[in-house]
């Protein structure tokens, strides 16, 4: 009996790894090696380099770190493990903490913030007249998303994400087609395997895919690479310290533009200094001020499938609260990476981290510290 058993278990341990060594399955033996997505996991991917081809280190303020969290907000910080919190006010850099063994120049991974990257090289591509508009059809740069009930699918629905697609976002599983696209190696056949179900343009429905879609769209109307545009159009005349790393699904692949954008707090507070800025750097417009307001502010037309209500929250890519009468356009990613930029207060805040927290806890210790 008890070599019965033996045999079947061993069996079943055969068959699963053969199963496991199909080419296919490639995303599930990495998924059981690596486990759960990490901030610093950047190094067990491929990865495209961002350059910083005009570095500027931020001017310090003059009352640079002339203040300290209270113990209830260190211990706060610490409780959800952050790694980085940064302050930049005034356009200057006012306070900065890392913990861990992470500093100025460590890496660290975007997760979902990257969303809005993709969204502000979109508008860069917009101004460059490479897209027409965000009401230009998708079907223009690929046929095969067309129309679903009559209606069009665009790109400010893929931007809104009221795409209408099939695509089940999900973190729980290894076999979610979210788990897919971070682990996998073939973006191309994850995004185009989307099938339009349903109108666009009436529901808000968080979906990594379609962020990717707009990143194969980018790449398509560009004729570059997304971390080339990136670094041509934001990231060089944005002065970015260090280069950062996009990783990609394989070698000479594409970016996994839905997430995996990795650089430092400095740098990533240029993205929240580029929107009080108004789209400008040193003057000159990087993205349009009337994208970047409709960018930045929430899709009121739309139904948020995700609270039951009118969709108040999200924009093209970029999410937004009120908080004590302060309007806060905000980037955020799984884990708790959030650039949270506040106009009333001309200040930008960065906290990158492993737990997750809420964009209303980053945003009250910032202030806190500021005020």
């Amino acid at each position: 009996m008890k070599k019965t058993a033996l045999f079947i278990i061993l069996t079943v341990f055969c068959l699963a790894g053969g199963y496991l060594m199909l080419p296919s399955n490639y995303y599930l033996r990495q998924t059981l090696i690596h486990l759960h997505p990490k901030i610093d996991q950047y190094p067990i991917f491929e990865n495209r380099t961002i350059e910083a081809a005009s570095p500027l280190p931020w001017e310090k303020a003059d009352d640079y770190q002339t203040v300290e969290p209270t113990d209830d907000d260190r211990s706060f910080l610490e409780s959800y493990k952050t790694v980085a919190f940064v302050i930049i006010k005034d356009g200057k850099l006012f306070y900065e903490s890392y913990w861990e063994d992470f500093s100025p120049q460590s890496l660290s991974n975007s997760f979902s913030m990257a969303k809005s990257i993709v969204s502000l090289g979109i508008g860069c591509a917009i101004n460059d007249g490479w897209i027409r508009s965000v009401d230009q059809p998708v079907s223009d740069f690929f046929p095969e998303f067309g129309a679903y009930d009559g209606k069009t699918l665009t790109i400010r629905h893929l931007l809104t994400m009221s795409a209408g697609v099939d695509f089940e976002e999900s973190y729980s599983t290894p076999f979610s087609p979210t788990t897919q696209l971070y682990y996998g190696n073939d973006l191309h056949a994850i995004t185009f395997g989307m099938k339009q179900i349903e109108a666009p343009g009436v529901r808000f429905k968080y979906q990594s895919g379609v962020t990717q879609l707009l990143a194969f769209i980018l790449e398509k109307a560009t004729g570059e690479s997304v971390s080339h545009y990136v670094s041509r159009k934001l990231w060089t005349p944005m002065h970015a310290e260090e280069n950062a790393l996009w990783s990609l699904d394989k070698a000479g692949g594409i970016e996994k533009a839905y997430c995996c954008f990795n650089t430092n707090a400095r740098d990533f507070a240029r993205f929240g200094q580029l929107i009080l800025n108004k789209g400008r750097w040193d003057g000159q417009p990087l993205v349009p001020e009337a994208y970047l307001q409709e960018a930045t502010t929430p899709d009121t037309t739309l139904f948020d499938t995700h609270r039951n209500d009118v969709n108040r929250r999200y924009g093209f890519q970029f999410w937004h609260l009120t908080y004590d009468g302060l309007s806060v356009p905000y980037m955020q990613g799984l884990q708790g990476q959030f650039v949270l930029a506040v106009p009333e207060k001309n200040a930008v805040i960065v906290r990158l981290g492993r737990e997750q927290g809420k964009a209303e806890d980053w945003l009250g210790i910032g202030l806190r510290l500021i005020q």
